[in-house]
């Protein structure tokens, strides 16, 4: 008798084919979650499949699976699930920690 055992948890993002049978095995296409968010065809949402990040399509799509949008992205958010920023904000962010580790500065909590 086979027992299944769990998945490790892996920090590695979902591939997209896995996204997308994940949401065919929980009844749902692209296109029809498109629809039924009241958005424009389904690029928007495929989009986010990529490398590009939409918090809200990203939730969508986790609500539809079943999961949290950081056990599919792990590379877009912190443990706590917070967004991590991404872009210009990232190297802001970087610049600023830098600095401060440098005059032994800790960063205050606006």
């Amino acid at each position: 008798m086979a027992t299944n055992t769990p998945k490790k948890a892996s920090r590695k993002d979902w591939h997209p084919a896995d996204i997308k049978a994940a949401l065919d095995k929980a009844g749902w296409t692209l296109r029809a979650l498109a629809a039924h968010h009241g958005i424009r065809g389904s690029s928007t949402l495929s989009h986010t499949l990529a490398e590009r990040s939409y918090p809200a399509n990203e939730k969508r799509i986790a609500d539809a699976i079943g999961v949290t949008p950081q056990e599919i992205w792990p590379s877009r958010y912190f443990d706590d699930g917070t967004k991590k920023p991404r872009g210009l904000r990232a190297i802001r962010l970087q610049s600023t920690l830098s600095r401060c580790q440098r005059n032994g500065n800790e960063l205050q909590a606006a």
